[in-house]
């Protein structure tokens, strides 16, 4: 590992830690530079600080921006908030078809709440065609049998 991978750890280490201690300012400051270099790490807590005004205003368009680029980089936490903010049409559209689309690539991860938003949500026919069975098999992956 070079130097610079070393001190691009380091930066993103601290950071994650000040975002863990709701130290949101300190936790901006170390992660902005990284978001905008790409790692989704850095881009899925930039959005999610966005989102809700922490350590910052809220700004709805960073937020999309981020977690969109974190979840298109295959991070199943960001793929979730992403099927979150168009399921709730938080910071972009309402879109059940696309909530369903991020929810299942996290899902497919084994993202235990992306599994059980999903099969409420094929229980319910938010977003989606109604399917009982679609909703039991998303039920069984996130570890809830049937009684």
């Amino acid at each position: 590992m070079s130097s610079n991978d070393q001190q691009l750890e380091m930066e993103l280490g601290s950071g994650i830690a000040a975002f863990e201690a709701k130290e949101f300012a300190s936790a901006t400051k170390l992660l902005s530079g990284l978001a905008e270099k790409g790692n989704p790490e850095a881009q899925y807590r930039m959005a999610i600080m966005a989102q809700n005004g922490l350590g910052m205003a809220v700004n709805q368009l960073m937020a999309y921006k981020y977690m969109k680029a974190a979840a298109e980089s295959g991070l199943a936490l960001a793929q979730h908030g992403l099927g979150f903010m168009y399921m709730e049409g938080e910071c972009v559209d309402k879109n059940g078809a696309k909530a369903v689309e991020w929810f299942t690539k996290a899902a497919e991860q084994g993202l235990v709440g992306s599994q059980t938003t999903l099969a409420m949500m094929y229980e319910t026919g938010e977003g989606v065609e109604q399917d009982m069975e679609e909703a039991r098999r998303w039920y069984h992956a996130a570890g809830f049998d049937e009684k």
